[in-house]
């Protein structure tokens, strides 16, 4: 493992050596292995490309390029109009209800985009905004998509998940979709359900036996609880509207949620990159393909090494969870007292006594298109070399959230 990280730093390294950090960079090789891989775990079921663990056109392109990937999950409706107009695809749902009202009557007002775009609603009251900020007597069909909330209550009280839509039952789906058929200038084409608590929470924490023992255990009820209810919901849903997909899951349920019947589509995105939420599955783990350098500029001690920036937090609870990870040289940590400074980042460890001013150190980010939200452009690199320089969303002037 250690020569194998020596080689990868020394890679990385001589790809880089005419830049000057901080810079971000992408493995084209690895991006690449970990689409493949994703599809093979699919298993003939397409994937839906999620746009914010990305964040950037032309590698959004690449995976969408690749066999089994299929269509965007945007996260906002300017986003989705954005990659419409700019021709990345013509099947783009939106993963959250919005409140654009700009977005939403550009929607409304042209007919190509409305057939392209997909708007998330789990409530009437999101229909009836809608129909505030339509032009008077304007009824282009927009396309929707129910939100139904995949979290798990086994006890009452007890809520496993995120906190997403009010829509939880069958029976609930199916009265959404009924109200839904009764308003002219909708139509319910999708019905969505995202796992989180299986698709979003590593099953291996490492050094946490007892944890990960429980959330096996919640994870293994929560699924075979879904499958019953998705698939309940999805008929009760069908009474109503010719649906034309069924969404599901996330990078760490594909499989899981693709051997569901009900699931027509999956969708993934953090496992291109591979930051290292995703080291603690057991499943599948994705190559990590995704770095960012940062530059060696002081010595306090023999034993400490400090780096300019490094301070790139995930979003979430606050934890060391989110916190960026230097990753190489091997056998680095973050200083207690300080973590990953927004200026400076002092680093121990064994690998800290080794460094020298001006040397790079190689950080994960904790989460995937958030790093993203950090740097005008990706280094690609394949082999030693980079061998192309891409803009994110930011370096092409979009910060969508």
């Amino acid at each position: 493992m250690a020569i194998e990280s020596d080689k990868l730093r020394d890679r990385l390294d001589r790809a880089t050596a005419h830049l000057d950090p901080p810079y971000a960079v992408v493995d084209l090789t690895a991006f690449d292995a970990n689409s493949a891989a994703l599809a093979d775990r699919a298993a003939g079921k397409p994937i839906r490309l999620a746009s914010k663990s990305v964040r950037s056109r032309e590698l959004i392109g690449r995976a969408l390029a690749r066999p089994g990937w299929h269509g965007v999950m945007a996260f906002t409706v300017p986003e989705a109009i954005w990659l419409v107009r700019a021709g990345l695809s013509d099947d783009v749902l939106v993963a959250y209800p919005s409140a654009d009202r700009a977005a939403l009557a550009e929607l409304a007002a042209d007919p190509t985009l409305a057939a392209a775009v997909t708007l998330m609603i789990d409530s009437t009251g999101q229909l009836d905004f809608i129909d505030t900020v339509r032009a008077p007597g304007q009824r282009a069909e927009l396309r929707l998509c129910l939100d139904l909330d995949a979290s798990w209550r086994p006890l009452r009280g007890v809520h496993v998940g995120v906190r997403r839509s009010p829509v939880h039952s069958a029976r609930a789906a199916g009265a959404l979709a009924a109200a839904i058929a009764d308003r002219p200038g909708f139509r319910l084409a999708g019905l969505m359900s995202y796992e989180a608590q299986i698709a979003g929470l590593g099953d291996a924490p490492p050094g946490r036996t007892l944890l990960a023992g429980a959330i096996r255990l919640a994870q293994r009820g929560s699924y075979r609880e879904l499958l019953a209810r998705r698939g309940a919901a999805v008929a009760a849903v069908r009474e109503h509207a010719d649906l034309e997909f069924v969404n599901g899951g996330g990078t760490g349920s594909v499989a899981a949620t693709s051997a569901d019947p009900a699931v027509t589509e999956v969708t993934a995105g953090s496992g291109l990159y591979g930051p290292t939420l995703f080291d603690a599955y057991r499943a599948w783990r994705p190559s990590p393909a995704a770095f960012f350098a940062c530059s060696v500029v002081r010595r306090p001690t023999p034993e400490l090494a400090t780096v300019l920036g490094g301070g790139w937090i995930a979003s979430g609870q606050a934890a060391d969870s989110r916190l960026p990870r230097p990753w190489l040289p091997a056998g680095l940590k973050l200083v207690g007292t300080e973590g990953a400074g927004e200026v400076q980042t002092p680093l121990s460890g064994a690998a800290a006594a080794t460094l020298r001013v001006g040397d790079r150190v190689w950080f994960r980010h904790a989460k995937a298109g958030e790093l993203c939200e950090r740097v005008n452009e990706l280094h690609l690199i394949e082999g030693d070399a980079v061998v192309a320089t891409v803009p994110t969303y930011r370096g092409e002037g979009h910060a969508f959230l």
